[in-house]
Parts: C-alpha cells; structure tokens; sequence
C-alpha cells in the first residue's frame, strides 16, 4: 500500500469466539499484499504455544508474532503487578512497531480486555492510534472494548457468541483454541 492511502482502525470484539482468528485473516490478506505484520497477543505467554505462531515462524516471514504476558490467566478483577509491568513492555513494543515504518499492520490482540481491566490506559492507546503513522493499518481485539475506542475506530465487528462447545464441557484443542 502506498504511503498516501490513510490506514484504518478496525476492532473486533464480544463475547464470541473468533476474533483473534478474524485478525489473523487480515494479516493473512496484508501479507498476501506484500505488508509485513506485527501481531502482538497481550495477557498471552511465551511458554503457551499457539498455532498461529507456530505457522508464523514455519511459513509466513512477514508475519511476527510477540507475546506479552504470563503463562497463566489474569485475575481480569485484580490483575497482579507482573501482568501490569508486562503489558507495559508490551505497549512500548508496539509503539515501536507502529512507529518503524516495518509494518503495514500492526495488530494489538488483546488490547481492548487489557484496557477494560486496567493494564494499558485507554487514553494512551488512543494517543497512539492518534500519532501513528498514517498509512499504518491498526487492529485491536478481545472483549469488553472501552466505548473511546469504539468511537474512534473505522470498523467494529461484535463476534457474539450463540453457542460455545465449552459449555458441553469440551476442553480446548490444537489448531481450535490454540
């Protein structure tokens, strides 16, 4: 994409399953495009293996995924101070990204239940997508998006959930969940 095409905001979020895939699939059609990607999973840890990177650094060198976060779930109502110190190295890591001229899109997965549970300030993310270069591509995922966010996205997507096989007591598997 040319420098002159102004990037979008664009926000996937709801209680449904899919919208870190529908990210994904975005970043698959930039890379197709020849726009390298960075995707980087907040509240995600190094140590849990997720399909998506595992392909990633198999087939697709210019998609780059970077996870920060735990290897364990956050307490979304009293999150400990590791899971705040890492986001905030997370945020900085994407500021980078956004601002070196590397990427078409960058995708914040996550982003939005960081935010909602306080480990990233909403106005910083704004400040953020406010500055970026302006034909960088921003997308923000995950649950319970601040409505500022929402305001000053381009796109909002709610992936609802109708029916969910967990609640059949099926556990997470390869290639589904992760």
């Amino acid at each position: 994409m040319s420098e002159d095409v102004k990037g979008l905001v664009m926000v996937y979020t709801g209680d449904g399953k899919g919208k870190t895939t529908a990210a994904l699939g975005l970043a698959l059609r930039q890379i197709g495009w020849g726009r390298r990607t960075f995707f980087l999973q907040f509240m995600k840890g190094k140590g849990n293996v997720y399909g998506e990177r595992i392909a990633a650094e198999k087939y697709l060198p210019d998609l780059e995924i970077e996870q920060c976060g735990r290897d364990s779930f956050v307490d979304l109502n009293d999150p400990d101070q590791i899971d705040r110190t890492l986001a905030e190295k997370g945020f900085e890591r994407a500021k980078e990204a956004i601002n070196s001229g590397e990427y078409g899109l960058v995708v914040l997965d996550e982003a939005c239940i960081a935010m909602a549970c306080g480990l990233l300030p909403t106005q910083e993310v704004i400040e953020l997508i406010e500055s970026r270069p302006s034909h960088v591509d921003i997308v923000l995922t995950g649950r319970y998006c601040p409505q500022s966010i929402i305001d000053i996205a381009d796109m909002v997507s709610e992936v609802k959930e109708i029916k969910h096989h967990f609640t059949r007591g099926i556990k997470a598997r390869k290639g589904i969940e992760y």
